[in-house]
């Protein structure tokens, strides 16, 4: 046995994150998947939409692994639920891959539905001009002849600059029978939540007999199974107002585990639908569908790992997180705090632990979680000088834009090793996509995203430390 043992270097930061702080830089690669899991083309905290875009553009151009780009696209929009990254990196690839015999497949499968037809052509022709590349034609018109004739009535996209009937005329897809009807004019308008509403409201009378209308196309719409899940999410308190006695129906529609997994509706909504509920104080029967959410909400994140041995989950209650980092960040520690055997802290200048109760909702800890956020400096160092125990691991949820403590938090993270004699794994857990680390990447078991799938990842983590480029990796073109 040896006692003097060598001493381990402890890394320094080779790059200035947007907070000005010290950081590490991350793959390209890891970089793209955080950009295309994280991303919605807005403007975030430290970064505007059109910086977001050319630097998308930069890592798909310096990328050299093309099909690698395209998995993380089509793994982005199929099974984490974002469109508008994936949308870019198509219309990308489209004037950057010559000549491959997977593009046209590509381009068929990252569209999900017909609108996303729609924003890829419209990218394409924004961008480049044209003509439209063959391979890109190909596959969105082989795209658009798997769309059924409600699909295609519900995205006509009469009013945008780009109709369908104009994308189709463009592309040439295979014929089917809704696509005729939809060149001929004659394809039946999709009776959307949208226009049932709108038809109440233009058939009314008076305003009772307008609630009325509007308390019957609710109730119809719910009765049918036609409302989409996320216009369920959007617009249960409308629903609460305009039609209880149709509730029941609505939240087993709402609970119902298919319609969640075929929805790819990310898991904050769920809280951005509890935040409109409980605002309705006043309004009867509440509860039930706060209920109901809670259980929503749990059954989209299913795949929750349960971990071996102690947790420590730290998530950043700094003022770059506030929004709707803070509000995945909150749900996925309270998920994970929930079935594990773990502690909670949360930290911005300082670091505090928080404690719940675990037969709490994960809905009712996220926001309890979230309401001790002191929207102050972020100061990874606080997590690691405020732990006192020794934990098997330890997950940090943040944009990862650290800036106080005067250098990374490796030092910091060596010192708590030392005081506890065990060497914790450590997931970092990145919310924003903005391209940096706190710790180097070789270090980390690195994870992004908003969806439910994301949990699904964590759990193979521990067994591959680089588990969510290999799901990438393994995605069918």
């Amino acid at each position: 046995m040896k006692f003097n043992t060598k001493k381990r270097k402890v890394p320094e930061a080779n790059t200035i994150n947007f907070a000005g702080g010290p950081a590490f830089t991350q793959s390209r690669k890891l970089e793209l998947v955080s950009m295309l899991l994280t991303s919605f083309l807005e403007d975030q905290y430290y970064r505007k939409t059109s910086a977001t875009a050319v630097r998308l553009r930069e890592l798909i151009a310096s990328i050299e692994d093309k099909t690698f780009v395209a998995k993380a696209a089509l793994y982005a929009r199929r099974e984490a639920g974002m469109r508008s990254v994936s949308h870019l990196v198509a219309g990308e690839l489209a004037h950057s891959v010559k000549g491959a015999d997977w593009t046209k497949r590509f381009y068929d499968r990252v569209s999900y539905r017909v609108d996303d037809v729609l924003e890829i052509l419209a990218y394409s022709m924004a961008v480049y001009g044209k003509p439209v590349p063959n391979s890109l034609k190909k596959g969105l018109g082989l795209a658009l002849r798997r769309f059924d004739a409600y699909q295609l009535a519900k995205y006509r996209r009469e009013s945008a600059e780009l109709k369908l009937v104009d994308a189709v005329n463009l592309l040439h897809p295979p014929h089917s029978e809704p696509l005729a009807q939809l060149v001929a004019g004659t394809l039946k308008a999709a009776e959307t939540w949208e226009t049932k509403l709108t038809q109440a409201g233009q058939g009314a009378g008076d305003e009772v007999d307008k609630w009325i209308r509007k308390a019957e196309a609710w109730a119809g719409l719910v009765r049918s199974g036609k409302i989409g899940y996320f216009a369920l999410l959007r617009n249960l308190r409308n629903i609460l107002e305009d039609s209880p006695e149709v509730l029941p129906e609505a939240l087993a529609l709402l609970q119902d585990q298919r319609r969640i997994e075929k929805s790819l509706v990310m898991p904050f909504r769920f809280q951005t639908a509890l935040d409109a509920i409980q605002e309705a104080y006043t309004l009867p029967r509440r509860q039930e569908v706060i209920r109901a959410l809670g259980v929503a909400v749990d059954r989209s994140l299913a795949n929750v790992p349960r971990f071996e041995g102690r947790t420590l989950i730290a998530l950043d209650g700094s003022g770059s997180m506030a929004g709707r980092s803070m509000k995945i960040g909150s749900l996925f520690a309270s998920v994970i705090y929930r079935v594990n055997d773990a502690d909670l802290l949360i930290f911005s200048d300082e670091a505090e632990f928080v404690t719940f109760n675990k037969d709490d909702s994960t809905l009712t800890i996220a926001q309890q979680l979230a309401a001790h956020a002191k929207c102050a400096g972020t100061n990874f160092h606080a997590v690691f000088n405020r732990a006192v125990l020794p934990y098997d691991r330890v997950i940090l949820l943040s944009d990862m834009q650290a800036w106080m403590g005067g250098n990374v938090p490796t030092a910091s993270f060596e010192a708590f090793v030392k005081r506890t004699h065990l060497r914790p794994k450590v997931y970092s857990f990145d919310l924003a996509g903005y391209g940096s680390l706190q710790f180097p990447e070789a270090d980390v078991y690195a994870l992004a995203g908003f969806s439910d799938k994301t949990m699904d990842t964590l759990r193979f983590l521990e067994q591959d430390q680089s588990a969510l480029l290999h799901q990438i990796e393994a995605m069918e073109l």
